[in-house]
Formats: structure tokens, C-alpha cells, sequence
């Protein structure tokens, strides 16, 4: 290795460091092909978490030997062969699930270890790669869906992140990590990659240096969700497009070397920036690069939450680019294909992911907009989604996850078709379902966050899946994590609840008021004692 791991001889190192000193995950690679000949039966137990290195995690119940895929896709862009590949994958070994995932990668399900060589090998073929895609490593690297189209981009920012993708792919001196470490890289002024949340985050900004404006970067450290969520803080620098590799490079390998290692729990980069603060970070940072300027004006002007519903103008004179929703993010290998072709013979054949669940299909000239959306298939993908179901995301679950507690994404679809036909408001509400404290979901920046808990059934003698509210978060302005209500809803009624807490938004909201300006106002403690009134009707016995 070009690098040495001071750390090999830490005794507070935890068991997982201590099986990557003996084994880099990506070379669980060159194992694969054995395993498949082999059969699930062969591969080592202690061998099934090196597996994330290859974007595979063994779905639950673990033993019966189903693996659930991530692929990697910067910036979330397709191209037709890519989009067809995937939905090839789908539907011969997925069981015809395609889901789109929070950062922007798709992920399969059901998948057997004799069928991943040559899923791989597909993959491989169009420019795709799952490597990072889980693990202890740079995951998918998050960016403007828009990217080179957008009318509010001030970088075509697909250069860039193409080049510091590839970098960290496959590269064995970023390969053992102390945790997963995400990035972004955007220059689109509504923050459509999640800034705050990301390990690292590069935001569009200007500075005038030697008399001229010069249109770069900032770079914002720490972000993350999880049990124990933080915001990204921003660092004095100001990088130029050309820096953004040589930064990245180095922030990576403060994290590497500097992160820590005895407690999984503490090993993200969020806890380093918290112990270290954004000056002494951007000391260290400045011991890599040598000198940067300071930073210079940030352009981010508001956030979009990652939504582009709608036939918009591309920047490219006499385009458009239309903004489709997909509930929850879950797609079939036939709508897959369908929409790959629909691409191809209205436009250049591109599908872009959005971090919101969602999809983007660019390129499409005017005079062939209205033909496109007379497709069949936008009848259930569509440009204007019904208020509820528009606005809704939802981590794997309990369906296929190991980690969730409760089930989320038919769970999540269900509710907000109910929520539609009960509720009519005159501005949208994010509501974000997750299965566990981890996050997938990011419930934390919801309007709404509905996290899965479980809890003893009013009879006490089982334990039934509930969840528990979290109310006004948002990313705009640097970003706030939304707060939790106190009282746990059990499954079985929790359609009733929200319904009912909506129904309280849309009686004492102002004209125009968003649901995050409505929690701001009324403030937290009024929306519990709003909650516990609904308990006491909605859930007497649990209540009392």
C-alpha cells in the first residue's frame, strides 16, 4: 500500500478495524467468482460484511442467502445503455424491483451470489461499477441531477465529478476508512445535493480574486444523520474547479488517517469536525494543499429538496427537461425500459436520478413535449403528482433491510395515497419514513420525519411496529433537524394521526405559511399538546 495505517497497533481498535487490517474489502472482488462456483454455502460468515465493498449487503434473514445491490450513479446520470443494463439486471435476477435511491444510486433486491459475475459483468460493460456503493468507503458521489442542463448552475459540474470518481474507485489507499464517507459535489444554487448532510460537500460560491470574479467552491465538513445527526460547517477556503480533486484527496485522507477507530458508533467524520472545529480542520487541510484562498460568497440561494416536478426550460435553447415522480422511489424493470426507450425517441436517451426518489428525463426538444407526456406510462409517473404521494420518501425497510425495525416503502406509498384522498392543502409537506435511527430514509430534514420504533401492543404481550414524529426540518438557510414529538403510534393508527396533525396545519396555517414556517411559529411544545389531544381521541387505552 502508498500509505502507512498508524493505527495497526491500537489496542482500542474495534473487532471491524481489526478484520481490515487483515482483509482490504476491495478485494472481496476477486473472490466472487469462487463464491458463485461455490455456491452461498461457501462463502466464510465472517466474510459476508466484506461484501458492502461490492455494494452487496445479504438481505433478511441473512442465511437464506439473498443480496440486496446498490449501484453507483454520480450525479445521478444514465445513459440508454445504462438505463437499459439496469433494467436487464431488474428483471432477469431482481424479481423486476428497481428502486432509486436517497443519494441517487439504484438498488436491486433478491439477487443470488451465482448471478453476480455476470451481473457485474454488465454492469462493467456500460461504465458502471458498484465498488464504493457500501462499506467503509467513498460511497456514490451525490451531485446536481441537472448538471450541464441547468439553467441555475453556475459549473457544469459532470467534469468534475467524473474525475474525482474515478479516482477513489478502486483505489486501495482509500479503501479502509473508518466508516462510510459521502460526498457531494453540486453548483447548483437551490442545493440540490443535500449540502449539510453529506461527510463533504462542495457548494457553488464566487470570489473576486486580482480584480476578477472567479466562480469556484466552498467545501462544508461534518455533515450526517444517523442516531446522532450534524450539519456540515463550512471552511474558510475558496477552491477553484481545477482544486476540487486535490481538496477531495485530502479531506479524504484526513478522514482516513485522523478518524476515528475504536468505537463504531464514533467513527464517522461528523464526530472528528465536532472534537476539531472547522479551524483547526482547515489547518490541517491547508498542511495537504498549501495555501487556498479564504472563501469569497456563497450562491446557494435556497433549497429545492432534490424536486423538479414539471416541463422545464434547459439552458440549451429550445429544450426542456421534464421532472417525473416516482412513489417512493420504486420503479419496475417494464417501466424501466419503457422510459429508456421513451428518452431515446424524443430525446439523447438520458434518465437522471434525483436524491428525492425521483427522475429526470432531459434533452427533449419543445416541439415534442406534449407527444412524450401522452405516454402510458406517465400515468402513473408523472409530472404533477397527487400533493402527499409527490412529497414522500421512504428507506428499504423491514421488507429487505437487517437493520429496520418496521416496514416503510408500502407503509409510506399507502399513507400518502391516503392522505390524498383525506387532506387537501395548498402547500406541499415532505413527509420522509424510515425504518430505523440510521436514516436511509433522512427523516431528519422532513417536514414530517416518521421514524420506525417497535413497542409493546396494548395487551403487553407482544411487540408491534410503531413510530414515533419528528417535526420541521428543512436545509434551506444551512439547515435545521426536524424535532421529535413525544408518543409512540402504534402502526395501525398512525394514517389516522398524521391525517389528524395535518388537518390542525391546515386550519391554523397563514396564506402562503409552509408546514417548517408553521412549526416555527406555533412552536414544538403547541404541536405536542396538539399530538396529545389526537392520542387521547385516536388511541385512548395506549394513551391512558
Amino acid at each position: 500500500m502508498a500509505y502507512v495505517k498508524h493505527w495497526v497497533n491500537d489496542e482500542k481498535l474495534n473487532e471491524t478495524e481489526k478484520d481490515k487490517l487483515k482483509f482490504d474489502g476491495l478485494e472481496i472482488f476477486k473472490e466472487i467468482p469462487l463464491y458463485a462456483e461455490g455456491g452461498f454455502d461457501s462463502i466464510p460468515k465472517e466474510k459476508w460484511a466484506m461484501f458492502k465493498w461490492a455494494g452487496l449487503y445479504l438481505q433478511k434473514p441473512k442465511e437464506d442467502g439473498y443480496f440486496m445491490m446498490r449501484v453507483c450513479v454520480p450525479s445521478g446520470i444514465l445513459d440508454y445503455d445504462q438505463a437499459v443494463t439496469l433494467a436487464g439486471i431488474a428483471r432477469d435476477y431482481g424479481r423486476g424491483i428497481f428502486d432509486v435511491t436517497t443519494r441517487q444510486a439504484v438498488q436491486f433486491h433478491w439477487l443470488r451470489i451465482e448471478e453476480i459475475p455476470d451481473i457485474l459483468n454488465r454492469l462493467e460493460q456500460v461504465g458502471l461499477s458498484t465498488a464504493g456503493a457500501c462499506g467503509d468507503i467513498t460511497r456514490n458521489i451525490m451531485g446536481n441531477p441537472l448538471a450541464g442542463i441547468d439553467p441555475h448552475e453556475l459549473i457544469d459540474t459532470r467534469p468534475i465529478v467524473k474525475e474525482v470518481f474515478e479516482y477513489f474507485q478502486f483505489n486501495q489507499d482509500f479503501s479502509n476508512l473508518p466508516r462510510k464517507y459521502k460526498m457531494s459535489i453540486s453548483a447548483n444554487i437551490h442545493n440540490a445535493a443535500h449540502a449539510e448532510i453529506n461527510c463533504v460537500s462542495f457548494v457553488p460560491a464566487t470570489k473576486e480574486i486580482d480584480g476578477e470574479e472567479v466562480t469556484g467552491f466552498h467545501v462544508k465538513v461534518g455533515g450526517g444523520l444517523s442516531a446522532r445527526p450534524y450539519l456540515a460547517e463550512k471552511l474558510n477556503v475558496f477552491i477553484r474547479p481545477e482544486q476540487v480533486k486535490e481538496v477531495a484527496v485530502a479531506l479524504t485522507t484526513i478522514f482516513r488517517d485522523f478518524g476515528y477507530r475504536a468505537k463504531r458508533t464514533r467513527a464517522r467524520l461528523k464526530f472528528l469536525m465536532a472534537d476539531w472545529g472547522p479551524e483547526k480542520f482547515r489547518e490541517k487541510l491547508l498542511e495537504y494543499t498549501g495555501p487556498l484562498p479564504e472563501a469569497g460568497i456563497d450562491q446557494v440561494q435556497k433549497w429545492n429538496a432534490g424536486y423538479f416536478y414539471g416541463v422545464h426550460p434547459q439552458k440549451q435553447e429550445g429544450t426542456k427537461y421534464i421532472g417525473l415522480n416516482v412513489p417512493v422511489g420504486r420503479l419496475s424493470a417494464d417501466e424501466v425500459f419503457e422510459l429508456a426507450r421513451i428518452s431515446k425517441e424524443y430525446g439523447k436517451g438520458e434518465i437522471r436520478n434525483c436524491n428525492s426518489q425521483n427522475i429526470i428525463i432531459p434533452h427533449i426538444p419543445d416541439e415534442k413535449v406534449e407527444d412524450l407526456l401522452k405516454e402510458k406510462v406517465f400515468e402513473r409517473i408523472s409530472t404533477q403528482p397527487e400533493n402527499f404521494l409527490g412529497y414522500a420518501v421512504s428507506c428499504t425497510g423491514i421488507e429487505y433491510c437487517n437493520l429496520a425495525l418496521t416496514e416503510t416503502k408500502e407503509r409510506m406509498r399507502v399513507l400518502a395515497e391516503y392522505l390524498d384522498r383525506e387532506v387537501t392543502v395548498d402547500a406541499p409537506v415532505r413527509i420522509h419514513m424510515t425504518g430505523c435511527p440510521n436514516s436511509c430514509g433522512q427523516r431528519q430534514i422532513a417536514d414530517l420525519g416518521l421514524q420506525g420504533i417497535k413497542m409493546k401492543s396494548k395487551e403487553k404481550n407482544a411487540l408491534v411496529e410503531a413510530f414515533e414524529i419528528y417535526v420541521g426540518g428543512t436545509l434551506d438557510g444551512g439547515g435545521k433537524f426536524n424535532e421529535k414529538l413525544k408518543g409512540k403510534i402504534d402502526a395501525e393508527y398512525l394514517p389516522e394521526v398524521v391525517k389528524a396533525l395535518l388537518l390542525d396545519f391546515k386550519e391554523r396555517k397563514q396564506q402562503g405559511e409552509s408546514f417548517y414556517d408553521f412549526v416555527g411559529r406555533v412552536g414544538t411544545e403547541d404541536l405536542q399538546e396538539t399530538l396529545n389531544s389526537i392520542l387521547e381521541r385516536v388511541l385512548p387505552k395506549v394513551a391512558s
